[in-house]
């Protein structure tokens, strides 16, 4: 079997193996594949694993040898799965891998935006603390999260470990979910998207991105939020508008934002939430704790091996 990794780098930049991998084919690992040298390097493959390396239909039907496609992330959305299914290859992801994680940072961006951690530790390092004439001060206004609402958009795995978070520190939750039947859990309710944006303090994102919600965070849903309000994406970049975000953001339409990903990664310099007033952005880490990467790389090998077995787990579209 002839396994080609486009773009591993990022799952393993030299903390990890690709050993197990290894045990099962001929492996060529490449850190990084420029979009026009995808069908050069996946050329003769039965098996191609990509993170976020763009696998189109154009690509797809380049590849007569290509029988497996595996996802080394949860979202598929770089993979054409109607191309890749019409040509008779099974496509996989990894789901699940990285919900403790995502959480983590999740409450991460929550609290800096609350409590001001690094701007403060920055202002005492500067000497304003020293030089400060009372024993506290606060550069920003600070928000205690108990009592206050969180909604969450999307209520898989990572949705719902950001709401047991929430829960520990006392919010109330709301969710907008498709499947409200199918995962209940104690104290959270379930409500439309509107009514989520509208009575939140903090609105979360957690949804898969497809073509119907693409940017559907624009001007319009931003207007109807609260102006104290926060809204955190740690889910996918385009599921925003980012004009009007930075727009929002700037004219105090919405009080902060906290980004962990962005329509174009990396961004163009030009990216107006760069700039806006109250916005930080991390650089795509919510998945990329070592033990997450750990989970992935171990599932990404499970999921080829059984491919192999002829008993495919975690088929999209399966």
């Amino acid at each position: 079997m002839k396994i080609v990794v486009l773009d591993g780098y990022a799952l393993q930049p030299g903390d990890l193996s690709w050993s197990a991998l290894e045990a099962l084919g001929t492996v060529t690992v490449h850190d990084r594949t420029a979009p026009g040298a995808v069908a050069d390097r996946a050329r003769g493959a039965n098996i191609l694993l990509t993170n976020k390396s763009l696998i189109p239909a154009s690509v797809i039907q380049q590849l007569p040898d290509l029988r497996y496609i595996g996802v080394m992330a949860t979202g598929y959305n770089v993979v054409d799965v109607a191309a890749a299914r019409a040509q008779g290859i099974t496509v996989s992801n990894v789901p699940a891998y990285s919900s403790a994680s995502v959480a983590q940072l999740t409450f991460a961006l929550i609290l800096e935006l609350c409590q001001g951690v690094g701007l403060h530790a920055a202002s005492v390092r500067n000497g304003d603390w020293t030089a400060s004439p009372d024993f506290s001060y606060w550069k920003m206004p600070l928000m205690e999260l108990a009592g206050k609402t969180l909604a969450i958009i999307g209520f898989g795995q990572i949705g719902q470990s950001v709401a047991r978070i929430a829960m520990a520190f006392g919010m109330r939750v709301i969710v907008s979910h498709k499947h409200p039947e199918r995962d209940k859990m104690q104290g959270v309710t379930f409500t439309d998207q509107a009514t989520c944006f509208r009575e939140a303090d903090v609105v979360s994102l957690h949804c898969p991105l497809n073509d119907a919600n693409k940017e559907f965070v624009n001007a319009a849903l931003l207007a109807t939020m609260k102006p104290s309000a926060f809204l955190i994406n740690t889910s996918r970049g385009p599921l925003i508008h980012e004009a009007d975000l930075a727009d929002a953001l700037n004219k105090g339409v919405i009080a902060g934002a906290g980004l962990d990903v962005l329509s174009a990664e990396p961004p163009p310099a030009g990216n107006p939430l760069l700039s806006a007033r109250n916005c930080y952005i991390t650089p795509h880490i919510a998945w990329a704790t070592r033990e997450a990467r750990s989970r992935l790389m171990d599932k990404t090998v499970e999921n080829v091996k059984a491919f192999l077995d002829g008993k495919p787990q975690n088929v999209i579209g399966g």
